[in-house]
């Protein structure tokens, strides 16, 4: 590597390791907050709190990787740009094209490293997470629920778009059946837990929705039964008793989110969510390299040398990725969009952007 790439590195590392530190630290302190209550309430020590701050900064990772890019490209190629030293590089003979390449190296350099994250730490930092609040005292099973994702009850499997406290809103209930039927499935528009842990129960009082009922007539077939309201007993595995939790989407692997998907297939139930879980992980790992992408033309078309406005600028870029990213994982939850092509969608914008603004920036 020539001194000159070297030092165009260099300045980007700088720029952003302060910007990976800063906000290692801002969120490590904004997610302090969230346990105050339970040192209030339930006396959790020091040690328990400090386990639970460390097993969420692999979650925030994906978050942070991708700001603190941006706001290093923004950063390190602005004050270059401001002070013409990108000026003075692409007189002395140097194309762009070259600075370029080295950066969609390190793109990609940054992706790898962010699908190890999320195929590994992240599913097993989530995890742990979900087993020290479990075994803080929470005895209630219904502090394993998660809105989102399948949960598995017993025999039942329990999905739950909407969740607060123990009221939720859209739930479906599928009881799996042998010799390849399909599930029986319970549909609700909203409801309330009730939990009895003593005797091993969950109750579901469940409201305005419809369920499945044997046809006398064909024992093989049901038909769809409305009801204002109804009550769903549920016998809860005796391994929640003990506190051990099932795996949910965010704790798998990649090779797990894939064998589930397999299993829920083979019962014949609807395996969007996962196989959204599954390629959003994937495309949220090469983000990286979509911000490599973006920032390298507009770090140098910005020629900013404030870094209160370049990482205000990096925030909301990335903001506005994600917020499209989560609307668009809403859709492919609920099925309105093909999971395998639509979380891909927010990628393939910023890249087609950063590659427009690159191929201005060497053109002109």
């Amino acid at each position: 590597m020539r001194i000159i790439d070297r030092y165009i590195v260099k300045e980007f590392f700088l720029a952003f390791f302060i910007s990976f530190v800063i906000l290692v630290v801002v969120m490590t302190i904004g997610n302090s907050m969230r346990f105050i209550e339970l040192i209030i309430t339930k006396g959790i020590s020091a040690i328990i709190i400090f386990q639970l701050l460390f097993y969420t900064l692999p979650y925030l990772l994906p978050y942070i990787l991708p700001i603190s890019i941006m706001a290093g490209l923004l950063l390190s190629l602005g004050r270059l740009s401001s002070d013409n030293e990108i000026m003075a590089i692409k007189t002395s003979g140097i194309q762009l094209k070259k600075i370029i390449l080295n950066f969609f190296i390190l793109g990609l350099i940054f992706s790898f490293f962010s699908l190890i994250i999320n195929n590994r730490l992240i599913p097993y930092a989530h995890f742990k997470f979900r087993e020290i609040m479990y075994k803080i005292g929470q005895e209630n099973p219904t502090a394993t629920l998660e809105a989102g994702t399948f949960n598995r009850f017993g025999k039942f499997i329990i999905f739950v778009y909407s969740i607060n406290g123990q009221e939720f809103r859209n739930i479906r209930i599928y009881e799996p059946q042998e010799d390849g039927k399909p599930p029986r499935t319970i549909i609700a528009k909203r409801g309330e837990f009730i939990s009895i842990p003593e005797e091993n129960i969950l109750k579901l009082k469940l409201i305005d929705g419809t369920f499945d009922e044997i046809n006398p007539d064909s024992p093989n077939t049901y038909y769809k039964v409305n009801f204002q309201k109804n009550y769903k007993t549920i016998m809860l595995d005796e391994n929640q008793n003990k506190g051990e939790l099932n795996k949910k989407a965010k704790d798998m692997t990649f090779k797990e989110l894939r064998e589930e998907i397999k299993q829920l297939r083979k019962q014949k139930i609807n395996e969007e969510p996962l196989t959204t879980e599954l390629h959003s992980k994937i495309a949220l790992s090469f983000s990286s390299l979509v911000f490599f992408i973006l920032g390298m033309p507009l770090g140098i078309i910005t020629r900013r040398r404030e870094k209160s406005t370049n990482i205000t600028m990096a925030i909301l870029i990335v903001g506005v990725y994600f917020i499209l990213s989560l609307a668009i994982k809403g859709l492919c939850i609920e099925g309105k969009l093909a999971a395998s092509s639509g979380v891909w969608i927010p990628n393939i914008i910023f890249t087609f952007l950063g590659l427009y603004l690159i191929f201005k920036l060497c053109v002109f």
